[in-house]
């Protein structure tokens, strides 16, 4: 009888474990692309936008917060993004990105603080954006990995969520809210 529950019990702890397990797979965009309304660059950074933000580090406390101004223009599949960030502490930065339109839904970009070249991949309202960022800390500069997911919630809004990461660790999120002007 010992026997037979400590099998029904590990019979019931896998399915769990295969259950939770699948619960747990990563998002792809593909997962996204029913949604609308669907994400299309060229339109939404196409002229001026506004973003507030923040950086939380890994326990989820606010370390900075910004605002970025941003302007975007294309002309035929390259566009230029540029970004003008104002953090709550004072300090500004810029970026610029040139990104490319390469069809069904990808994208690269590049600019002076990225290393290499970020991709992207878009499907209904979402788009994943995977980039390498050089980011000065203290009077050093560390690269660090960025996963961004940003939502297109109607014709104005779209929301980034980003996690940062060094060696498969987690630093933190960047969480964005973007209004198209």
């Amino acid at each position: 009888m010992k026997l037979l529950f400590k099998f029904f019990w590990a019979l019931k702890f896998g399915a769990l474990a295969l259950l939770l397990s699948a619960c747990a797979a990563p998002p792809n965009p593909a997962d996204y692309a029913q949604e609308t309304p669907k994400l299309e660059l060229r339109n939404y950074l196409n002229g001026p936008l506004l973003a507030h933000g923040m950086f939380t580090d890994r326990s989820g406390h606010v370390k900075r917060r910004f605002t970025v101004k941003l302007k975007g223009s294309w002309e035929g599949d390259t566009g230029v993004l540029e970004e003008d960030f104002e953090y709550s502490d004072g300090a500004k930065e810029r970026r610029v990105w040139t990104i490319k339109d390469l069809g069904d839904g990808r994208y690269s970009g590049t600019a002076g603080d990225v290393v290499g070249t970020a991709t992207g991949v878009a499907a209904g309202n979402a788009l994943r954006w995977s980039y390498t960022l050089k980011l000065p800390v203290d009077g050093k500069v560390y690269e660090v990995d960025f996963d961004d997911w940003m939502y297109l919630i109607d014709d104005k809004v779209m929301l980034n969520k980003a996690r940062m990461s060094k060696f498969g660790f987690e630093l933190g999120q960047v969480t964005l809210s973007f209004q198209k002007l």
